[in-house]
């Protein structure tokens, strides 16, 4: 159970970390010295602001699921292993998610200012490292269960 519990907590964490880079911190890094609804405003004078819909639908989908495993996991009562690595998975595609929820805000900015596209915010590089980090967990952890249940096979067939 606490396993789900801190599954879930890290990917809402994560969605939340990533909601406010896009909506906040990177227009705020990418127009200096222009307040935040200053510069939502002049985005939706030019067509260019969609509003925060879009980005909380497609980071709020990896949180949806992130419960829907929490759910399964103890109800029925899974091995911890199961989860934890299902949260890893979640938090592995953060980082695409992150993007992919990050494109439209970005083109908007950068088509109302004539800017680059790209993260102006450095906020967005913990994100990564968190996504890069839960891969190489999810790697050292498959391993560890692949040996595991090396190790007990071949305990089975000496004791058979």
């Amino acid at each position: 159970m606490w396993v789900s519990i801190a599954g879930v907590v890290a990917v809402a964490l994560y969605a939340t970390w990533a909601a406010v880079q896009i909506l906040v911190l990177n227009p705020l890094a990418a127009v200096p010295g222009v307040p935040l609804h200053g510069i939502h405003a002049t985005m939706t004078a030019q067509r260019q602001w969609q509003g925060e819909g879009p980005v909380l639908a497609i980071l709020g989908l990896g949180v949806l699921l992130a419960a829907g495993v929490a759910v399964f996991a103890i109800a029925q009562r899974v091995h911890p292993v199961v989860p934890a690595m299902s949260f890893l998975v979640l938090l592995l595609f953060g980082a695409p998610a992150y993007f992919i929820a990050s494109f439209g805000p970005g083109m908007g900015l950068a088509d109302t200012y004539m800017i680059g596209g790209g993260d102006a915010s450095p906020w967005a590089l913990p994100l990564y490292a968190i996504s890069i980090a839960s891969g190489i967990l999810l790697i050292i952890g498959a391993l560890v269960v692949a040996r595991r249940e090396r190790a007990a096979a071949t305990v089975a067939s000496v004791t058979n």
